[in-house]
């Protein structure tokens, strides 16, 4: 029987010993080809692929696929971030969109497929809906010639472009970079020490290690970046995931620096340093800290339902100066309408070279303008009943009092979202991509952030936060 193959929130995702087969891939490929032929025929798609063990084989798979739809199929020669991929179909007049092999920040064991549009975004739920309903139980087996292309130099170039490489060769950083073993390995020491950066990349070759390492820039996996930061001396590390469109930091103690923290200095950054302006896009569960930030920057926020898609049809808008959620994914739609955690990078070097500062004390600086806030999640494993109970019950639900405080808030937009008079706040929400319910709180204290998770937990096994 044929595996029932669903995309998710960014795409189609499948373990390499399980259903992520050439079989599945043709399968997608086909459906893809059918629905981009028919609406755009003749039209150009670029297809890209990651550091994965079989991740270029099946990306020539898919390309050979694609062109035997009537389509001219572009396939990297090389491995390559996912941003350079949306780069490249977003610059292309001719192109209709782009498939991307990666296992992104999926464990090690994993493969999947990202689609990106004809402006190098996400693809929208009806396109996603109509293409699953193509999708055959068997492959027709029609094949086309590929062509091959450089995606990646012309990428990194325009990279360089968009920051002041004087001020940063001029600054002397030496910054820690930890591609988790993906995609923008070996890339990135190059352009950063094109910068005059001094780079020292870890996790950049596949060792024992490759195969236990989640390539997800957040703790725990970026430990072995928070001692290599103390080891050398560094002002930061940078983090990214495995095909780089999400970033994580590290300051010069060794402190993870969330991606909310990672937002509202880069904004603060475009709007003093680069005379930018327009709207902060953030999702529900991201820091009052970006709020806080916006305020003092003269900017208004827009809050949407946690998933970037959200996020990416507010960017498409207009009038947005920088896009994140809280997983990591940040956009600054002025280059691309989609996360790059490449971009973001530089960024924040040139943001040190300008203001002479590190990564620490940056951080230290916009927390003493806006407050330390508290900032926590858990992910809950309940069963599949037990989820959609709760899913059914919490646009009902209007708590008149958790741990002793009064909601000043309540929204509905994607769960349950708390907010208190303190700027405290609370969200419990089930994922929409497995049976998982995610508790977020934030306060200006662990232990009163601590007792609001506690809350949100007992709320979503079935009782009721008093």
């Amino acid at each position: 029987m044929s595996a029932i193959i669903h995309f998710g929130t960014d795409g189609w995702r499948a373990k390499t010993d399980g259903d992520f087969t050439a079989e599945n891939v043709t399968r997608v490929a086909e459906a893809l080809g059918a629905l981009w032929s028919r609406r755009y025929p003749r039209a150009r798609v670029y297809v890209g692929y990651d550091t994965r063990m079989g991740a270029e084989a099946f990306a020539a798979l898919a390309g050979e696929v694609l062109a035997g739809a009537g389509l001219t199929a572009v396939v990297s020669d090389r491995y390559l971030p996912t941003p350079a991929l949306s780069w490249a179909v977003a610059q292309d007049s001719r192109a209709c969109g782009g498939l991307m092999i990666t296992g992104s920040h999926n464990p090690p064991d994993y493969l999947g497929i990202k689609l990106r549009m004809e402006d190098g975004g996400t693809a929208s739920d009806d396109f996603i809906e109509e293409l699953e309903s193509l999708i055959m139980p068997e492959t027709i087996g029609v094949r086309g010639e590929i062509e091959r292309a450089n995606m990646v130099t012309p990428y990194f170039d325009h990279l360089c472009s968009l920051v002041d490489a004087d001020a940063i060769a001029a600054a002397h950083l030496r910054v820690v970079y930890d591609p988790l073993y993906g995609s923008a390995r070996g890339y990135m020491p190059l352009v950063m020490g094109a910068l005059g950066i001094e780079t020292v990349e870890i996790h950049g070759v596949d060792d024992e290690d490759a195969r236990e390492l989640h390539p997800d820039p957040i703790e725990p996996w970026v430990d072995d970046c928070e001692r290599t930061v103390c080891e050398t001396g560094a002002v930061a590390g940078l983090i990214n995931d495995g095909d780089a469109d999400r970033i994580g930091a590290v300051d010069e103690y060794g402190h993870f620096v969330s991606p909310h923290k990672i937002i509202a200095l880069v904004a603060g950054h475009l709007v003093k340093n680069h005379g930018m302006s327009g709207r902060i896009v953030v999702n529900q569960s991201t820091s009052t800290l970006t709020k806080r930030v916006a305020r003092v920057l003269g900017c208004r926020v827009t809050v949407k339902p946690n998933g970037f898609k959200h996020i990416y049809k507010e960017m498409c808008k207009g009038d947005v100066l920088i896009a994140g959620e809280e997983a990591g994914g940040i956009g600054i739609p002025s280059h691309l309408c989609e996360r790059d955690g490449l971009l973001v990078i530089l960024l924040l070097c040139e943001l040190m070279a300008q203001s002479k500062k590190t990564l620490g004390q940056l951080v230290s600086e916009i927390e003493g303008a806006c407050g330390s806030l508290k900032y926590g999640r858990r992910d809950l494993r309940l069963e599949p009943e037990v989820i959609e109970m709760l899913r059914t019950m919490l646009p009902g639900l209007n708590p008149h009092e958790v741990l002793g405080q009064e909601p000043v808030a309540v929204s509905h937009l994607d769960g349950l979202r708390l907010e208190f008079a303190d700027e405290s706040w609370m969200l419990v929400r089930p994922a929409g991509t497995e049976p998982v319910v995610r508790v977020y709180a934030e306060a200006p204290t662990i232990e009163q952030r601590d007792g609001l998770l506690d809350a949100g937990c007992e709320l979503a096994r079935g009782g009721f936060a008093k």
